[in-house]
């Protein structure tokens, strides 16, 4: 099942609220399971090249059904996942994408956010992600 709309717009609530109590200006974006924009949203004075980063970001998490800070990992030089970030019309490989799981452990959609240091892009992720479901899909064998 993809992410709604009222579940899109509380997490990007939680997220701004989250962006907010760290002084912070963000671009957040959260993608239904197929990495479709679902919403967007941009606080007064982010960064114009965060708008794109915040989608990849999304994107990224939603397609490979992982944080986007673990494929960072695997996509090092000599990783299993290297040169990854030139696909699907460029993917993000740094902290700030996160998954959202539903009750049932499926992925429902994903969340990306950028404009700040890649600890807060994560923070307020996670706290937009949170806000409306899981952040870890069950194990599975293909999954690293």
């Amino acid at each position: 099942m993809h992410v709604t709309i009222e579940h899109a717009e509380k997490a990007i609530e939680a997220a701004r609220r989250k962006a907010v109590e760290l002084g912070t200006q963000m671009c957040i974006a959260v993608v239904d399971s197929g990495g479709n924009l679902k919403a967007f949203y941009r606080m007064d004075g982010a960064w114009v090249g965060s708008i794109d980063i915040a989608q990849k970001k999304a994107k990224t998490a939603v397609f490979f059904g992982m944080k986007t800070g673990a494929i960072g990992g695997l996509s090092q030089p000599g990783g299993p996942l290297y040169g990854i970030e030139h696909s699907n019309d460029g993917l993000i490989t740094f902290p700030g994408g996160i998954p959202i799981v539903d009750t049932d452990g499926e992925m429902s959609g994903a969340i990306g956010v950028s404009g700040s240091s890649v600890e807060n892009d994560d923070a307020v992720a996670l706290a937009g992600a949170q806000a409306i479901g899981n952040t870890e899909l069950p194990e599975h064998p293909w999954r690293t």
